[in-house]
């Protein structure tokens, strides 16, 4: 081979080179440019049996076609439960994109809008998917709240057999993207581990805002959290605005206008408000209005918050605001409270109480006591409630054996502590068959100011060591119960309301409740060391 000055031939010069030879050798053998032209001299004539055909040019090798790798899990918190990788460039926002509904998904409207915000594309409605879309659907079968998310061919299909679900795959997509820019390609397949996964937040002796409740919903909804308790009468204050009984409601409280805001964020986010009013312990702010309900002692004690369950009085106030205020809650909870009544935790309620032995007495016979007059009081309150069809939950330390009444047996059990007087352990509930929710004041009590051996939870603490059945200290109850285990909620208490300001309280609970989050939705053992979850966490945030 000969090299020209600049060295040898290479890629297109090359194959240039070899096309022009071959066009060379064309004319002298024949091709038409050459058809005039007599043979040089001294050489015979071409032979005629045949016309020579000009050589065709090699055709280019294609470009290869990319290849990629398979794609890996998407990062968020909660964790997915499932993802099926795939080969693909996977998904990101792009200004041509947008979100659409699938077919009869005009009820996703709402998570729709609220996506295309979020990612910065456009909101298209009921429409079919093009290049780079988005597109929400119902439909298919599956768990309540559960969903499909798929990357393919550069678009996200995002079903579930409720908006609850859709809704959730649009976090899962939402986190994605915001930690790391981009969808992996493949199939993720989700879905909760426990139906009850929330907060409690004690508004009642401290007042947090409107907006500082709807910024915890936004936390919540992108967690997959889906209930808000909201603790809102106690000794120190009575925190929502009252028609049937203004007299009792403290100066700093939420109107009924921002409730209904508060309400209507909490449906766009899937989020359950679960009120309570605690009786008969804890109504020091209805007492102040009327002292006359006061529990009093024989020795002429006054105990805090406790009014006397003998007197019908006490009964139609609280059943007036019962009625008011499950009209203003539509959501399918309402926890009645029951817990830490003062007289049972006496020594010997009935002497020290002795209004009460007698009324119990005179209701259920010689064998009646206080706890029984307490049991009556918790299940007429529930009678109260049960027409409008909620669930009715109570305290762990409301719920009494051994008496002549037993709680009715539709009431959940929100067990919080097993060093109440007369402490019973989880089994005891859960072996009688009823629903327990799990708020374990060893993990998950944030009490502010840390009274009473309280110490600020833990992200760590919870993701490392607690499960859902871990309800009591630190002991899980066998895994044969976990089904009645309905969830869990973090709780926040303010016993000492000033120790830390709402922006504090706000930071304090954020990495308990995304370990609280991962607990409740994914029940296997946490792949990501707490390190890895804290950073990732903090990554993700909306």
């Amino acid at each position: 081979m000969r090299y020209s000055p600049r060295g040898p031939l290479r890629g297109p010069a090359l194959l240039a080179a070899a096309v022009a030879l071959t066009t060379v050798a064309a004319c002298s053998n024949g091709s038409p440019s050459g058809a005039g032209s007599p043979p040089p001299p001294g050489t015979a004539p071409a032979a005629t049996t045949s016309a020579a055909k000009p050589t065709a040019a090699p055709t280019p090798s294609p470009t290869p076609t990319r290849t990629y790798p398979l794609s890996r899990t998407p990062r968020t918190v909660p964790a997915v439960r499932s993802h099926e990788p795939a080969r693909g460039p996977g998904w990101k926002p792009a200004a041509s994109a947008g979100v659409v509904l699938g077919a009869d998904s005009a009820g996703l409207a709402d998570e729709g809008r609220l996506l295309a915000q979020e990612l910065g594309l456009r909101y298209r409605g009921e429409a079919a998917a093009g290049p780079g879309d988005v597109e929400l659907a119902l439909g298919g079968k599956g768990a309540a709240e559960s969903y499909a998310l798929t990357v393919k061919d550069g678009r996200v299909r995002i079903t579930g057999p409720d908006e609850a679900g859709v809704f959730y795959g649009t976090r899962t997509l939402k986190q994605s993207v915001r930690g790391s820019g981009a969808m992996p390609e493949g199939t993720v397949a989700d879905r909760p581990a426990k139906p009850q996964r929330g907060l409690n937040v004690d508004i009642a002796r401290k007042h947090f805002t409107a907006a500082w409740l709807e910024d915890r919903i936004r936390e919540m909804g992108d967690l997959k959290l889906n209930q808000l308790g909201l603790h809102f009468s106690d000794d120190q204050g009575f925190r929502i605005e009252s028609d049937s009984h203004p007299e009792v409601v403290s100066k700093q409280h939420l109107t009924k206008a921002e409730v209904r805001r508060i309400l209507a964020l909490a449906a766009s986010r899937h989020v359950t408000v679960v009120p309570e009013i605690d009786s008969p312990g804890h109504l020091g702010a209805v007492i102040a209005a009327h002292p006359d309900l006061q529990l009093v002692s024989v020795s002429g004690r006054a105990p805090r918050g406790a009014v006397d369950i003998s007197d019908p009085d006490a009964a139609r106030i609280v059943d007036d605001l019962l009625r008011e205020y499950t009209a203003l809650f539509p959501g399918a909870y309402w926890h009645l409270g029951a817990d830490e009544y003062v007289a049972l935790m006496a020594k010997d309620p009935e002497a020290t109480y002795p209004q009460l032995a007698r009324a119990a007495r005179e209701a259920y016979g010689p064998s009646g006591r206080v706890q029984d007059l307490a049991t009556d009081w918790l299940n007429d309150r529930a009678a109260t409630v049960r027409p409008t069809g909620k669930t009715l939950k109570a305290w762990n330390d409301g719920f009494f054996a051994g008496g002549v009444v037993g709680a009715a047996k539709d009431i959940e059990v929100e067990y919080w502590t097993g060093k109440e007087y007369g402490a019973r352990p989880p089994l005891p509930y859960l072996q009688a068959g009823r629903r327990l929710v799990n708020l374990n004041d060893e993990y998950l009590y944030y009490v502010l100011g840390e009274p009473n051996q309280f110490t600020y939870p833990t992200g760590r603490r919870i993701y490392e060591q607690w499960t859902p059945l871990v309800v009591r200290g630190t002991t899980p109850v066998p895994a044969r119960y976990d089904a009645q285990i309905q969830g869990a909620r973090f709780a926040v208490w303010c016993d000492l309301s000033d120790a830390q300001t709402q922006d504090q309280v706000a930071a304090g609970i954020r990495l308990p409740l995304a370990a609280l989050s991962q607990k409740v939705w994914d029940p296997r053992t946490p792949t990501r060391t707490w390190s890895e979850f804290r950073e990732l966490a903090t990554k993700v945030r909306g």
